[in-house]
């Protein structure tokens, strides 16, 4: 007995969209990496901050010695930031394309998290947040050591100073508009 045509082309049809399917799986390797790459800018970010807390040894007085103390933190907070949006990344991809995170959908009060990525938007606008704010702290760091020996450089600086506030403020601007929109917020209002 012969098996139709048309049962053989859906046969073959339905393997194919199987194998398609599975090869989703592949979109492990850069979750890997970047938890890998994440574990690894922690581990520099307490090192950083770790050698900047060994560095503190009374000399407070000195300027040079405080604005490399400063930077040696801030810049491990940086590298902390870095690890933080690779976190995010990992976990977006692996939840936008391989599976939910079971374990973090079990606790209620952990579902509108930083890790809570349910579609590429929410993805996006986490990774974008948290980028900024490390652009911010990189832009504070080179803030720090910039000498102030004109008006013209007291100028820019003093520029910097309100770019970086309103790239707070941007980021920031969301969350107050959801806020306001909550109806707590507008019972405190009346």
């Amino acid at each position: 007995m012969a098996v139709p045509r048309r049962s053989r082309s859906k046969q073959f049809e339905l393997i194919l969209e199987s194998l398609i399917w599975k090869f989703r799986l592949i979109a492990i390797l850069p979750v890997i990496m970047s938890l890998l790459s994440s574990l690894a800018t922690f581990v520099l970010g307490t090192k950083e901050i770790i050698k900047s807390i060994l560095m503190f040894n009374g000399t407070i007085g000195f300027k040079g010695y405080l604005g490399e103390l400063l930077g040696s933190i801030v810049g491990g907070i940086d590298l902390y930031l870095i690890g933080i949006a690779l976190l995010i990344f990992g976990y977006g991809v692996y939840e936008l394309l391989i599976s939910p995170i079971d374990p973090a959908r079990l606790d209620e009060h952990l579902g509108n998290g930083l890790l809570d990525i349910r579609d590429l938007d929410q993805l996006k606008e986490k990774l974008v947040k948290v980028l900024v704010v490390a652009l911010i702290v990189t832009a504070f760091k080179a803030m720090m050591t910039l000498p102030i020996n004109s008006p013209t450089s007291l100028c820019f600086f003093c520029l910097s100073v309100l770019l970086l506030a309103l790239s707070g403020w941007l980021i920031a601007g969301e969350h107050r508009i959801e806020r306001r929109g909550t109806p707590d917020h507008d019972a405190r209002q009346s």
